[in-house]
């Protein structure tokens, strides 16, 4: 069997093994933790082993079970997904680590966290693979719906609270998302995306199903305004489903925005991308005022979620001008956010654990205590701002140049004004910590796990700056910013 059927036959893999250990995590739920820590390393190891076969193959297309398009389940994959699922597993891993030993004194919010946890990363998983719009409408719902159960899993009003408004708002992104779908299959009797990408004409029924789809991506993304629903949520969550949802779940719709933009609606879409920049700037810098102004750290890391999601929709302006430059360039920052935001909200998490409070005033020298966790905050910290060497510098620089190419200079005064407040907020918190309180706290032990899960997370953020080659490399099989190379099926 040569190395192209071997790596199509593959593909299931980043979807079945978590699947299956979902499934087992249920059934066998004293042995969950150790069930769901090996579906985590199966699941890496089965992306990883994807790579090598793509830079020698070129991207692949699995028709599942034989049937292909237009009536079967097609899988694609070109450097973009395997990209997307290297940080899914990479971040994932992390968060498996530390959640083990998070709950170690919870089993019962530990068992129901697991099934929950590797549903979450099929779904994920899915998505990133899925090649028609139906697939990924279920896709979206089980990732939403796993989501939100595990926002609830900590208890709680603020997490129940929180855990509706984020249920709400993911049905509605979902019906708006399927309305789409229903009227693009209507228009054109395909849910294939590369049949619908040769078929696809500017009309109505096409402008309307872009408004729809994109709609509802754009909520369950939480670009602004309509990122009411993030901070409570993200916010009242256990440490590491926070980190789950800020660096992982709200990147799968914004990949669905990108491939959409770029495959079906990018042509046709008209003055849409200089909207889409502008709400992306008021995010930039109404997230960072909101993240200046609050005084718990979760609340401050979830606005700063929301103004790095402000950065990723800059890309679609820019990239009418310079094309792949400013794909690449947000494409580098939401993987890079994705492992920073992570340690973050997992440093928060050994923060509640050490104070049993996130009062960012009352820190109350917690460098002295929590060495190692504040070192991954600052390190999280540097790839947030963009300093160099750092992965977020990479994705910043990328799309200043590109602004600074066309001679956009409102796009690159967003750009460098929100590094600067995101300074401000870091700075802020490290601060804190450096200080002495007026109210001193009894402090409990943190597992030297979740200390050093974080730290390798944020330096994993840093080290991207530093193999730039590579994952610019892989990002480029497959062209995923232009048209479509013909790719092998079994």
């Amino acid at each position: 069997m040569d190395t192209a059927v071997l790596a199509q036959s593959g593909l299931t893999a980043p979807i079945l093994l978590p699947l299956i250990g979902a499934l087992l995590a249920f059934v066998m739920r004293r042995r969950a933790t150790p069930i769901g820590l090996l579906s985590v390393l199966a699941l890496l190891g089965a992306v990883i082993l994807q790579v090598p076969s793509l830079f020698a193959d070129g991207p692949q297309r699995l028709a599942v079970g034989g049937w292909g398009a237009p009536l079967g389940v097609d899988l694609y994959a070109d450097g973009l997904s395997i990209a997307m699922l290297l940080m899914t597993a990479v971040v994932g891993l992390g968060i498996s680590l530390y959640a083990a030993a998070y709950f170690r004194d919870t089993p019962a919010r530990g068992q129901a966290f697991w099934p929950l946890w590797l549903l979450l990363l099929t779904a994920l998983n899915a998505l990133f693979l899925s090649a028609d719009i139906f697939n990924l409408y279920v896709t979206l719902e089980i990732l939403g719906l796993s989501a939100v159960a595990l926002t609830a899993i900590v208890g709680g009003a603020d997490a129940l609270v929180g855990a509706m408004r984020y249920l709400l708002v993911s049905l509605l992104g979902s019906l708006a998302y399927l309305l789409g779908v229903a009227l693009l299959y209507h228009a054109y009797g395909t849910v294939d995306i590369a049949l619908l990408a040769e078929r696809i004409a500017a009309e109505p029924a096409t402008w309307a199903a872009m408004g729809l789809m994109s709609a509802g991506l754009i909520l369950k993304t939480a670009l602004f305004p309509l990122h009411f629903w993030l901070p409570p949520a993200h916010a009242s969550a256990a440490a590491p489903v926070s980190a789950a949802l800020s660096a992982l779940v709200v990147k799968g719709s914004f990949y669905l925005l990108v491939r959409f933009w770029v495959e079906l609606f990018g042509e046709i879409a008209g003055g849409v991308a200089t909207l889409l920049g502008l709400l992306g700037a008021a995010a930039v810098l109404w997230g960072s005022i909101q993240a200046l102004v609050q005084t718990r750290l979760k609340l401050l890391i979830a606005y700063s979620t929301v103004a790095q999601i402000g950065y990723l929709f800059l890309a679609f302006p820019l990239a009418v001008g310079t094309g792949i430059m400013a794909w690449t360039g947000v494409l580098y920052l939401a993987l890079s956010h994705a492992l920073a935001k992570a340690a973050m909200f997992l440093v928060a998490g050994n923060l509640l654990r050490f104070g049993g409070h996130d009062r960012i005033a009352d820190l109350d020298r917690v460098v002295q205590r929590l060495p190692l966790s504040m070192a991954a905050f600052a390190l999280a910290g540097v790839s947030i701002v963009g300093l160099p060497p750092s992965g977020g510098f990479i994705g910043k620089w990328l799309l200043l140049q590109s602004a600074l190419t066309e001679g956009r200079w409102g796009w690159a005064i967003v750009i460098i004004l929100g590094g600067v407040m995101a300074a401000a907020y870091v700075f802020k918190v490290v601060g804190h910590a450096f200080t002495e309180s007026e109210n001193p706290h009894q402090a409990q032990p943190v597992p030297a796990t979740m200390e050093w899960v974080a730290f390798a997370l944020a330096a994993a953020a840093v080290l991207m700056g530093l193999i730039v080659s590579q994952p610019l490399a892989l990002l480029e099989i497959g062209n995923p910013f232009g048209i479509r190379t013909e790719v092998a099926t079994p």
